[in-house]
């Protein structure tokens, strides 16, 4: 019994401290995303970041760069490509388009991790604040644009990918955006 105990006892620590060492850095010259834990790559993710290039201005559909950490965390139970709207969860699903195509739709689908600058005047506060602004990482419904620089400013990922990734992180994860 004591055994059991402690072993739970360990799990639990693990499951713990993975979240509080894991952080996030996005890549936006390779287009992937990189879950990291203790200096060590524990997944990788191709990404989709803003086909306006980087920045901080609101309005400019920039991808934001810097110091971020995850805010909110929204649609955990939410099924895959579930589209939300103003981050409701719509009850509907998205078409997934496989093929290299842009639609006129910017469906934010499955999941939303929404980042919070943490760098005064350059990503938070202001005309720059990447919360106010609405930059998430996402699903989406243009899969076949994952890889290229497509998104309105947000960082896109396949829908199995950021279900995948919500798992594995917390409120609080750091987030790094680079060039």
């Amino acid at each position: 019994m004591f055994k059991k105990k402690k072993i739970l006892i360990l799990l639990l620590f693990s499951v713990i401290t993975y979240a509080e060492n894991a952080y996030i850095e996005v890549d936006i010259s390779e287009q992937r995303l990189y879950l990291i834990e203790n200096s060590l790559i524990k997944a990788s993710y191709p990404i989709s970041t803003s086909k306006y290039g980087e920045g901080s201005i609101e309005n400019s559909f920039k991808t934001p760069l810097g110091e971020h950490s995850i805010k909110e965390m929204i649609g955990e139970e939410a099924e895959i490509n579930t589209i939300f709207t103003s981050r409701i969860n719509t009850k509907r699903s998205a078409t997934i388009i496989d093929q290299f195509e842009d639609t006129d739709n910017d469906y934010v689908t499955s999941r939303i991790m929404w980042l919070d600058g943490e760098e005064d005047g350059f990503n938070k506060g202001g005309n720059v604040d990447s919360f106010r602004r609405y930059i998430y990482i996402h699903g989406t419904h243009e899969e076949g644009l994952i890889g290229t620089k497509a998104s309105h400013g947000c960082i896109r990922m396949f829908n199995y990918d950021v279900i995948e990734l919500f798992n594995l992180v917390n409120i609080g994860t750091k987030v790094l955006i680079r060039a």
